[in-house]
């Protein structure tokens, strides 16, 4: 099964370490790093799910199985990065993930100076952002050089597949001089396109959620009108401390300071929907477990993220919605007799929430 991964970045004194701390239980040391030094910390943690919690009390099975996201602390960021283009040990790390939780400054603390002198959130966010469209605007310069230099060399039976790529990388070319994303193209990749790009793994292709990293509850207004792109605030220093608590410090820490649903759940939630992820789930005697799988994926694709056989002999898929089971108390007899259970074919689009049993012959 894939495990999601999600690379928090920020300026020098952003707090992305804490929030690092918050979001996995860990317990690394912070302060202010000199820019440019080139540091990673790891940690996976189970998704919180509270429909598996639901299904768990139904079937009591000797499992519960929660999926799961890493995290990624990503050090070695700051203005300038993006000249020349980035190093090879960090391109490698952003590349590896599959979206950016964006920590920026707007907390206020002189015993941690900003390194630009003022906590401004804009310029902060626009700081990175500006790193990573020079990043793949120089990506891209070099890629469509390169096709320049090889347009002779090309055989004939590859010519054409050579001209797709040059004005591909034209089109990246021509929006990234306009200082946006390359998740803003308005006009969409082609499945050829897109497995073209997959190798840069250009960063403003990435989904951005942008994480204020407040000291008071609410956070500044921040305008970020790109797509896949959000704004999120969070009070990282306590949550980092209440992090460290048993459940029921925690669950009474988060009262005292108005804090509704711990941090960790809100980041995921809206990580997830940025990604355009969502979960199924699969229940049974043995155990009960969530799965991530992208919005419009079909039934043969989810049973492919159980097990290649599951897909590779499907038959048909069994689906009852959460809440349908839930009502039933966990009865399938009872979801069958009323129709809330389905039997669907290997194109059915699975929908968030579904509770499937996958029928195969190998």
């Amino acid at each position: 099964m894939k495990i999601v991964r999600l690379g928090i970045i920020g300026l020098p004194s952003s707090g992305k370490t804490t929030v690092f701390n918050a979001l996995t239980g860990a317990n690394l040391p912070t302060g202010q790093m000199a820019g440019g030094l080139m540091e990673i910390h790891e940690a996976t943690v189970n998704v919180p799910e509270p429909r598996l919690d639901v299904l768990h009390k139904l079937y009591n099975p000797r499992k519960k199985v929660y999926a799961q996201v890493t995290y990624s602390d990503i050090g070695g960021l700051d203005k300038g990065i993006g000249e020349g283009g980035l190093s090879g040990p960090l391109r490698n790390a952003l590349a590896q993930v599959d979206g950016f939780l964006h920590v920026v400054r707007a907390f206020e603390n002189p015993n941690v100076p900003h390194l630009y002198g003022s906590v401004d959130p804009a310029r902060d966010l626009g700081i990175l952002d500006g790193e990573f469209l020079l990043g793949d605007l120089i990506a891209v310069e070099r890629r469509l050089e390169r096709l320049e230099q090889d347009k002779h060399k090309i055989p004939p039976a590859e010519k054409p597949a050579h001209t797709r790529e040059v004005a591909l990388f034209e089109r990246l070319h021509a929006h990234l001089e306009t200082e946006r994303p390359l998740r803003d193209m308005e006009q969409d990749f082609t499945d050829e396109e897109t497995k073209l790009m997959r190798g840069y793994g250009f960063f403003s292709l990435k989904p951005v959620l942008v994480v204020l990293n407040t000291d008071a509850p609410g956070a500044p207004e921040l305008h970020y009108p790109h797509k896949r792109g959000a704004v999120a605030a969070m009070q990282a220093q306590i949550e980092a401390e209440i992090a460290q608590l048993d459940p029921d410090e925690a669950a009474l820490f988060r009262g005292e300071y108005g804090i509704e649903t711990p941090a960790a759940d809100r980041i995921i939630r809206l990580s997830y929907q940025l990604l355009g992820l969502h979960a199924f789930f699969t229940v049974g005697d043995d155990e009960v477990r969530a799965w991530t799988l992208p919005v419009g994926a079909t039934a043969i694709e989810a049973a492919g993220t159980i097990h290649t056989d599951f897909a590779r002999g499907f038959i048909r898929a069994s689906v009852t919605p959460h809440e349908d089971l839930v009502a039933a108390a966990g009865k399938f007899a009872e979801t069958r007799a009323s129709g809330k259970t389905r039997l669907e074919g290997r194109d059915y689009v699975v929908r968030d929430g579904d509770v499937i049993e996958f029928r195969f012959n190998v």
